[in-house]
């Protein structure tokens, strides 16, 4: 059972503007799909959060290590590739590109042996999770339509992020956040990113600070980046004298990079992005050093099916878990797998059991959303 071929899809015409000062459109290229074949006709999907161009330079440095090596060790190889690139990895693309081999891997692995994936992390801690509709800040009228469009589609917790909020001034932060909690009600969990990973992020502790007060009046489950992710110390000053728990950790690649947030105890909650981390097998090991120093984590996901689906096995196989990032509305999430995801009543996502991520994609959808393709032998 060795890996005989590895196709790179990139993702066009339905992307979701993220909220960078230039915006996207949807023919940009943002999200890369990965698919490994193996000599017994086995495919695997994997998910990068980069575009395709630079998946495809960090496979053709990859791609001679990992052709004939096993499909159902996905600890090994992924490390055997991390460790065999320092050079010319450690982050970046090349991580990024690992990560989507490494979901891949495991989807292979838990295929092989007809079980999920979460089994195979070690177990299941839950059958079904919340799922927090991820969306973007707007002018209040707006902002109310989007947010009740989620909250019709069943969401029990909503994040607001980015753009305009932090970009104008403290009056219409609080604006905006008001406008949101009166439209959803107080039923309707409410998350904040201030996006401080944007360029030349101007705020630093004291805003911050001023900004999460005003925040817990709104009863605001956590305050996500409201620093530039290398400002280590900021966060540790902060964590320590917020009220609202402070998230953060999703641009950081390996389990290295994570140490000192953990250790220092610089967030509340910590949030890993497998689709560039290094994939499910650095999640795990960050997790687990996370809640040592009882830090929670939640995955971030700014996402596609695949990557939700491997959220969703990771946080399965997780003591504690209380949600998992949905990007909404998104059609590399709701319109490209043979089975959509559903939400319940309860506003909760089924963790899919069937073997490996759970997921199986649409090829109709595949070649409406991925035109494009590049296949290494």
């Amino acid at each position: 059972m060795s890996i005989v071929e590895l196709e790179i899809r990139p993702l066009t015409g339905a992307t979701v503007d993220g909220g960078w000062p230039q915006g996207h459109e949807p023919q940009e290229n943002l999200h890369t799909l990965l698919i490994l074949r193996t000599d017994d006709g086995r495919e695997g999907f994997g998910s990068c959060f980069t575009s395709g161009s630079l998946v495809a330079g960090a496979i053709e440095l990859l791609w001679p290590m990992l052709k004939g090596a096993s499909s159902v060790e996905p600890e090994r190889v992924s490390e055997t590739l991390r460790q065999s690139t320092f050079w010319q990895g450690r982050g970046g693309a090349v991580e990024h590109a690992i990560s989507g081999i490494d979901l891949a891997l495991w989807d292979l692995m838990g295929k092989a042996c007809g079980q999920p994936v979460s089994r195979l992390l070690g177990g299941d801690y839950r059958r079904s999770i919340k799922p927090y509709g991820s969306i973007l800040f707007d002018e209040p009228d707006p902002l109310r339509r989007t947010l009740a469009s989620v909250v019709e589609r069943g969401f029990r917790a909503i994040k607001l992020g980015w753009r305009p909020f932090g970009r104008r001034d403290r009056k219409f932060d609080e604006l905006i956040v008001r406008s949101a909690r009166q439209e959803v009600g107080d039923d309707v969990e409410l998350m904040v990113d201030a996006g401080g990973s944007e360029q030349f992020w101007p705020h630093g502790v004291n805003w911050a600070r001023n900004t999460a007060e005003m925040l817990a009046d709104f009863n605001i489950v956590w305050f996500e980046e409201p620093l530039p992710p290398d400002d280590l110390d900021g966060y540790v000053a902060l964590t320590r004298v917020s009220p609202v728990p402070i998230a953060g950790g999703e641009v950081l690649t390996r389990r290295q990079s994570f140490l000192p947030w953990i250790e220092r105890r610089a967030v509340d909650i910590l949030q890993p992005d497998c689709t560039k981390n290094g994939g499910l097998t650095e999640s795990r090991r960050i997790a687990w050093l996370a809640s040592e120093h009882n830090i929670q984590v939640v995955p971030h996901g700014w996402n596609t099916a695949v990557g939700l689906a491997a959220d969703l096995q990771f946080s399965a196989a997780l003591p504690v878990a209380r949600y998992v990032e949905y990007l909404t509305p998104c059609a590399y999430i709701d319109a490209i797998t043979a089975r959509p995801f559903r939400l319940d009543d309860r506003g909760h996502l089924e963790i899919p059991s069937s073997p490996g991520l759970g997921i199986e994609l649409d090829p109709e959808a595949l070649s409406r959303f991925s035109p494009n393709r590049r296949v290494f032998r």
